[in-house]
């Protein structure tokens, strides 16, 4: 009975803190001034077609230089926790069906990955939902076949390698543009083209390949790799 009851207060207390949200809505004539700002800049000034894509990476690009440092935290914690404590674990059969189409759908899905973080400033995705796709790339090599090693050192390397490209860009924003993380570095290119939006497709694709090796290692550690 408590429980019921307690289920009925919370429905009801959700109800009236979203109703006034719900009946207050109305559609906006117009863009807030930030707002404005923030798409006037994005096509003015950076050359970029996404929108979000700029205010990910360059208006609030400390916030995502942070994401992806808590990203790496929690791999350094997964390998921690779970370390040393892959022996005596239960080998489940694998899908001969699996294994075979694996070697064909993994290609497919690398190459997904990379054209998500690599238009990450023309279309929608970016870095995070690139690096995502990449690692269940991985995740079906490593659900395919149990003879499957994937070799950490090189996850390692790729995962610094790019982490520290993305700090030294930024740190090149301070010196040959206006600030940490500048994309103008680079030259910004004509709107709408593969190359353009000066650094951001360069930065996209560190963050890529950083978030890809980083869930990657987290996949194999959970694995007993």
């Amino acid at each position: 009975m408590i429980k019921y009851l307690a289920v009925i207060v919370s429905v009801v207390g959700l109800g009236m803190i979203f109703l006034p949200i719900v009946t207050g809505f109305h559609e906006a004539e117009q863009l807030s001034p930030l707002a404005a700002q923030y798409v006037e800049g994005s096509i003015n000034d950076l050359e970029t077609q996404n929108v979000v894509t700029s205010v990910i990476v360059t208006y609030r690009g400390l916030d995502t230089l942070g994401e992806v440092t808590v990203l790496f935290l929690a791999t350094v914690g997964v390998g921690l926790l779970l370390k040393g404590t892959q022996e005596d674990r239960l080998l489940m059969p694998f899908s001969e069906l699996l294994e075979t189409t694996s070697s064909v759908l993994v290609a497919m899905i690398m190459v997904l990955g990379i054209y998500i973080f690599s238009h990450g400033h023309l279309t929608p995705g970016g870095g995070f939902q690139g690096g995502v796709v990449i690692a269940s790339g991985f995740l079906l090599l490593l659900l395919a076949s149990s003879g499957t090693k994937i070799n950490h050192l090189v996850l390692n390397l790729v995962e610094s390698v790019s982490g520290a490209a993305y700090v030294g860009i930024g740190a090149a924003g301070l010196v040959l543009a206006v600030g940490f993380l500048s994309p103008e570095i680079l030259p910004l290119g004509d709107f709408g083209r593969l190359l353009s939006a000066g650094a951001i497709p360069v930065i996209y694709s560190l963050i890529g390949l950083k978030v890809g090796s980083e869930l990657t290692s987290i996949l194999v550690t959970m694995g007993g790799e």
